[in-house]
């Protein structure tokens, strides 16, 4: 038996889908344990395209329990978009997918207010450049103890009581911030539509903690999957441009309803180099044409947004604040096929700020943004082979920009993707072994 976390080294959209997916072949059980929608996994097996939002990765091995845990927090809507498109595929039974009824879902009123803040904040420049789909307002509900969980879906009339009691809040917030009052026949619509959602989702749905824990107990191989990255974590990451929840690998122990003592190994995703999507201090950002090569070449817009991400080198400090945040085991190198083709490749190992040299990122964001990145450079290669399959398969230059990654963050790699498909991969070592 192992149970192994698997979360985003960086500021996420680190290629954690992949590695899950990958990973996925040794689970018995794979679990997401936080954020919502706006996370968004982009799996490519045999050449065909499959993007999560909330269902785990390992939704494409048949046979495998996957698991929404209670911090999650869930459109039912998206969730049930999801669900038939993957039943379409022959894929996600309905003995294979659990909802814990302890997740709180999202609302019309959730989007409604995380739209008109972050155009507000457009504005005013103060943006945090969210999703738009409800995290934060959801989140906050929760907090307040006035949420909606997937189990009150079942009781029309606390629903109906929960909604009205938030609404009388927020409906002054949404007056504030240029929005208008919805109307009663809005607003019985929304509950209407969510009641029917979870009728749908009913089937699906139960103990989700006592579910995970009894597969551990059982001595089965658990796979934790985590949203976002580390350096967008709540409390550890970049504030206020984080996300609403808890992105480190502490996090999955919370959300999913486990003890801590149950985690054998955590794997960190990061890429070969560095992206942001929003606001936020990003000191290796690339400008201009250097930037938007990386960005057309990785592929780099939102699979939840489209919008285009920020590119820039890998960062260092900030990958071992990541490692030192949920406790790495190992690390998983994704997208280094992107870099093929570069006439050099640069690497922050360093930030210089008032005279002295840091081996993090400070943790004040007016800090970050003054403080200078020190760079390594490697001379370029050409394209990578698809075809490889050990270290030893890359060119020379590719094998060093590796191994200094690995012997600066400290811990090893289990595994380097070389493209997009599940085939495309070094594998190194096993998690779960």
């Amino acid at each position: 038996m192992s149970v192994v976390v698997v979360v985003g080294a960086q500021w996420g959209d680190e290629g954690k889908g992949k590695v899950v997916d990958l990973m996925t072949e040794r689970a018995d059980t794979v679990v997401r344990y936080g954020g919502g929608a706006n996370a968004g996994h982009t799996l490519v097996i045999d050449g065909k395209k499959l993007v999560t939002h909330l269902v785990p990765s390992g939704v494409c091995h048949p046979g495998k329990a996957c698991v929404l845990g209670d911090g999650m927090v869930i459109d039912p809507h998206t969730l049930l978009e999801e669900l038939g498109e993957c039943q379409a595929r022959g894929l996600l039974q309905r003995n294979e997918l659990l909802i814990g009824l302890g997740a709180h879902i999202i609302l019309p009123y959730h989007k409604l207010i995380d739209g008109l803040r972050e155009d507000r904040g457009a504005k005013t420049g103060r943006a945090i450049g969210t999703t738009r789909r409800g995290i934060g307002p959801a989140y906050e509900a929760k907090a307040a103890r006035k949420g909606v969980r997937m189990r009150d879906l079942a009781k029309p009339e606390r629903v109906r009581q929960l909604v009205a009691a938030n609404l009388d809040e927020l409906v002054p917030l949404i007056l504030h911030l240029g929005g208008q009052a919805p109307g009663q026949v809005e607003v019985t619509k929304w509950i209407d539509d969510a009641l029917a959602a979870g009728d749908k989702l009913r089937p699906y749905t139960g103990d989700a903690g006592r579910h995970v824990d009894a597969a551990i107990t059982a001595g089965k191989h658990v796979l934790f999957e985590g949203a976002q990255g580390c350096l967008l974590d709540l409390d550890h990451g970049t504030y206020p441009y984080v996300t609403s929840s808890s992105t480190i690998a502490a996090g999955a122990c919370q959300s999913a309803g486990i003890g801590p003592t149950k985690i054998d190994a955590v794997v960190g995703i990061t890429k070969a180099y560095a992206t942001r999507v929003g606001e936020g201090p990003f000191p290796t950002e690339i400008p201009g044409e250097m930037g938007e090569r990386l960005r057309q070449a990785g592929g780099e817009f939102g699979a939840t947004t489209g919008r285009p991400r920020r590119c820039g080198w890998l960062d260092l400090p900030a990958l071992r604040m990541g490692v030192r945040l949920s406790g790495m085991t190992s690390l998983a190198l994704t997208k280094l096929d992107v870099l093929g083709g570069l006439g050099e490749v640069c690497v922050c190992v360093a930030y210089q700020l008032d005279g002295k040299e840091l081996d993090e990122p400070p943790t004040d964001p007016e800090d970050i943004a003054r403080a200078t990145p020190v760079y390594a450079k490697f001379p370029g290669w050409d394209r990578l082979p698809a075809d490889a399959r050990d270290v030893s398969d890359l060119p020379a230059s590719a094998r060093a920009y590796v191994e200094t990654i690995e012997r600066m963050a400290g811990v090893p790699f289990c595994l380097v993707s070389v493209g997009p498909d599940r085939a495309e991969t070094i594998r190194l070592s096993d998690p779960f072994a």
